[in-house]
């Protein structure tokens, strides 16, 4: 198991990641978005960072995310937008492998913690996330605008 920055040349890979990833939430994105977003995680200007997870070679999971600026903190925190492993290779500690990998890339860049959220059904995922970080007590609310 390895896990390290995503790349360009993970394009293939990550698209079917992705895509999986998108099915699982019912979302649809343009294949613009899609580009854009895959551009914006290879751009090391950008902001937003990705890693992989691979096996034998073989990319099976992916993490997305980016710092952010805090008016109760020093330091940045560093969200976690993105995490998705391959259905094929769940339950062998892959997901726990990309959030570690996820928080000691925020640690070495000077974040305070990691955040995250996912769906109130995602009963699986929260298992492991209950194993990982304190449920926050706070409750999201989005506006579109």
């Amino acid at each position: 198991m390895k896990t390290r920055p995503l790349s360009k040349s993970d394009y293939a890979a990550w698209r079917s990641l992705w895509d999986q990833y998108l099915v699982f939430y019912q979302h649809e994105l343009s294949e613009a978005q899609t580009q854009l977003t895959f551009d914006r995680l290879v751009d090391e200007n950008f902001g937003i960072h990705g890693l992989v997870l691979e096996i034998d070679g073989a990319v099976v999971g992916i993490s997305h995310f980016s710092f952010t600026h805090s008016t109760w903190s020093e330091s940045q925190d560093l969200y976690l937008e993105d995490l998705f492993v391959d259905p094929a290779a769940r339950g062998k500690g892959f997901g726990r492998a990309l959030i570690e990998a996820t928080a000691a890339f925020g640690k070495q860049h000077g974040a305070r913690k990691l955040y995250w959220q996912t769906h109130r059904d995602n009963a699986t995922a929260q298992k492991l996330y209950e194993t990982l970080a304190v449920k926050s007590e706070f409750v999201i609310y989005e506006k579109t605008i």
